[in-house]
């Protein structure tokens, strides 16, 4: 597996740190997912926005629906979240 470089939580600053402690309000961490993207801030706020939308916003399917899709894709993958 490739390996990418991370921020570490403690030096992050600006909006990286903004996001950091969002993560860490909302899940009492910083999980991978969220950290591998550490390196262009940018793009992770954009995709923390995506999330939202897809998991929070209207919807024909219910939220206990989309976490559903979401575990069942991830095991297809194979990923370990």
């Amino acid at each position: 597996m490739p390996h990418i470089e991370q921020i570490p939580v403690e030096t992050a600053t600006g909006l990286l740190r903004k996001l950091f402690d969002a993560a860490i309000a909302r899940a009492g961490r910083v999980w991978h997912i969220v950290h591998v993207m550490s390196q262009n801030p940018r793009a992770l706020d954009t995709s923390m926005k995506l999330y939202g939308a897809l998991m929070f916003g209207a919807s024909p399917l219910t939220r206990w629906q989309r976490e559903m899709l979401a575990v069942v894709t991830s095991k297809a993958n194979d990923c370990f979240y």
